[in-house]
C-alpha cells in the first residue's frame, strides 16, 4: 500500500466508497472508517498504521494546496 488509491481499495474490500465532493473531506471520512474497521478487528494493526500514514500525508499535501 502506497497510495490513496491504495487506501480506497482497503476499504472498498469491506464496502465502503467514500465521495463526499471534496477531496479533503474524503480524505477525513476515510481516516474515520479506517479506524472503525481497526477497532473492530477487521484489519491488522500492520494495514491499520501503513494507511493512516498515507492519509496523513494526503492530508497535509491538499491542506498547502489550499493555504497557496
Amino acid at each position: 500500500m502506497k497510495t490513496l488509491y491504495d487506501v480506497q481499495q482497503l476499504l472498498k474490500q469491506f464496502g465502503i466508497v467514500v465521495y463526499l465532493g471534496k477531496r479533503l473531506y474524503d480524505i477525513e471520512m476515510m481516516k474515520i472508517e479506517l479506524e472503525a474497521l481497526y477497532q473492530n478487528a477487521l484489519i491488522d494493526k500492520e494495514n491499520y498504521l501503513i494507511a493512516e500514514m498515507i492519509l496523513r500525508r494526503e492530508h497535509r499535501i491538499e491542506m498547502e494546496k489550499e493555504n497557496e
